[in-house]
């Protein structure tokens, strides 16, 4: 027990922790980190004038988060104490101690979203010169072309079967998140190396096999074998970046959003359901605008000498 805390709130962090080890038979790893984690929160909460247990509503808690970020924590570290609190009075209530949990009510504040990574267009080149005749070595470009072109998803890409394909109008019907369908399009590069894999697509793949990319086994292709093979042809080509088909499809993203700035459009072409998802890609693209702006506009130009209308004075 604490000697540090008052009475009130030492004894039931006791009654807790004895809880955990005697009942829960939790690892001697998480229950120090429970211990942790609502020694600093009590400590702070005894520093505000609490001394029970019985005081400690969900403002008091919002206090708490507060004061973690305060200190520049982050969003997963207010996280694991928010979620400590509440199995600690949980705790409470099933001995009858407390009536309500003040913590279920307060959020940590939301994670900060990675950006996702992408490939330039040079690095997207080089991955694609798969010039092999090799059925394997089509089929693999093929995929990597489709993805690129496409931007679809790994597991549509899996999923598309050969009379979901409209090659000459340039159309795949795909089934996305939540089973929904929306038709990708698809052109150059990516309609020429499906057009090449279709014609030697037979050769390996099973009489029956609906599959428009098939494995060496001749059945549907699987979600790791594609990643292999993508990873090995980044290999292969020298490409510096790690290669995956999640990163072909932020390529195709970001790509897009710089030409066409039309983010509705590119929401769609994905797939997203809401464009708050697609708005992730802005954040990428906003390095490229700033930097046509430093370039174009009059008063953002680096280093610019003055013309001979400027006075120095």
């Amino acid at each position: 027990m604490n000697p540090n805390f008052p009475t009130g709130l030492a004894v039931s962090l006791q009654r807790f922790y004895d809880y955990l080890h005697h009942e829960r038979g939790l690892s001697a790893h998480t229950q120090a980190n429970y211990q942790r984690q609502l020694t600093i929160m009590t400590q702070q909460l005894v520093e505000l004038g609490i001394t029970e247990w019985q005081q400690v509503d969900a403002a008091w808690v919002r206090q708490l988060t507060t004061k973690g970020m305060r200190e520049g924590l982050k969003a997963s570290s207010i996280g694991t104490r928010l979620s400590s609190l509440r199995s600690f009075f949980d705790y409470l209530i099933s001995i009858d101690e407390l009536t309500a949990n003040p913590a279920k009510g307060v959020s940590a504040p939301k994670k900060k979203r990675p950006l996702p990574k992408n490939l330039d267009i040079d690095e997207v080149g080089q991955l694609l010169e798969v010039n092999d005749d090799d059925p394997l070595s089509i089929r693999d470009r093929a995929m990597m072309e489709l993805m690129y072109g496409a931007g679809l998803r790994l597991a549509e890409l899996v999923s598309i079967d050969i009379q979901h394909v409209q090659l000459s109008v340039g159309e795949i019907r795909v089934i996305g998140k939540g089973n929904k369908e929306r038709k990708a399009p698809f052109s150059g590069q990516a309609k020429q190396w499906l057009d090449r894999w279709l014609t030697v697509r037979s050769s390996l793949a099973n009489e029956e096999e609906q599959a428009l990319f098939v494995s060496k086994r001749g059945t549907r292709i699987s979600h790791r074998n594609v990643q292999k093979r993508m990873e090995e042809w980044g290999i292969k080509q020298g490409v510096s970046s790690h290669i995956s088909p999640h990163k072909l499809r932020h390529s195709f993203a970001t790509h897009m959003l710089e030409s066409s700035q039309n983010l509705r459009a590119v929401q769609e072409l994905l797939g997203h359901e809401n464009i708050s998802t697609t708005q992730i890609y802005t954040s990428l693209d906003f390095q490229h605008l700033a930097k046509v702006y430093d370039n174009a506009h009059p008063r953002a130009k680096k280093n610019r000498a003055p013309s001979n209308s400027e006075s120095d004075d």
